[in-house]
């Protein structure tokens, strides 16, 4: 079995009944990092954190992990560092940003 690793995800979420977003808003972008044994994993869980909080996920985009993501040049702060090292500690998925949607 794999080594854990820190996917970043990028979540689309729809409207679900009692999903904690503001009244008007017709759904919501969610970054997460969220620790896995591969990419389909850190997705699964993700999909399913989410869904226990009310939410709808629609969609997810997948950036990498954070290996992939330094090898390309993209600069890790060291706040999402921070993040990325507890999720990975907890073995957990944490939200880092909502932006929601409105009309």
């Amino acid at each position: 079995m794999a080594d854990p690793e820190v996917y970043t995800l990028m979540v689309q979420v729809g409207r679900a009944e009692d999903d904690g977003l503001p009244e008007g808003a017709t759904g919501a972008a969610i970054l997460c990092f969220s620790a896995g044994r591969d990419e389909k994993n850190a997705v699964d869980e993700t999909v399913n954190v989410l869904r226990q909080a009310g939410m709808s996920p629609l969609e997810v985009d997948v950036y990498g992990t954070r290996a992939e993501r330094e090898a390309e040049g993209e600069k890790i702060t060291p706040e999402d560092a921070a993040l990325m090292d507890r999720a990975l500690a907890e073995n957990a998925v944490i939200v880092t940003q909502i932006q929601t949607f409105d009309d």
